[in-house]
């Protein structure tokens, strides 16, 4: 949904080692029931279910979502286009922003600061519809000054945020 904010996450919470186990489970596998993440955090699975409504009522568990390929979708071209603008408003920065997000094979919107705006992970079919989702979308917006595109040879996963 446009302009939908995640949760806004409480202070860091303390997170024991059933939460981070829990927590380690979905990561892994965000399909995982209950009662297999009871079993890998050694708890009920009363006492399971009650730590995931905590940990996602707090917000450290923001959503699970599937991950698609784009590859498998017809969209193997990866890119990232740098957006700089020529005016920033914060109203005219929202309406940009919200307007990325909506756009078809945008993967992630970064607003950054620096001498960009934005950073915009794209998932296309080729080099054409990369170049027409820059030439229709990106930059017939009026506050868009100008644009950069880097092609993505390869994409990997990072550690992530819990302890090893």
């Amino acid at each position: 949904m446009a302009g939908a904010q995640p949760k806004k996450p409480q202070p860091p919470a303390a997170l024991d080692g059933t939460d981070l186990a829990i927590l380690a489970a979905l990561v892994e596998d965000g399909r995982t029931t209950n009662a297999a993440l009871a079993a890998r955090a050694g708890v009920a699975e009363s006492t399971c279910a009650y730590r995931v409504r905590a940990l996602r009522e707090s917000g450290v568990l923001a959503d699970i979502r599937a991950r698609l390929s784009p590859e498998a979708l017809g969209r193997p071209l990866h890119a990232i286009i740098k957006v700089r603008l020529g005016s920033h408003s914060r109203d005219h920065v929202h309406h940009l922003y919200d307007r990325l997000v909506g756009l078809p094979g945008v993967l992630t919107v970064f607003h950054v600061g620096g001498d960009d705006d934005f950073l915009l992970h794209v998932a296309v079919a080729g080099p054409e519809a990369l170049r027409d989702l820059i030439l229709e979308h990106v930059t017939v917006h009026p506050m868009v000054r100008q644009t950069e595109t880097q092609l993505v040879f390869e994409v990997r996963d990072g550690r992530g945020l819990l302890p090893r």
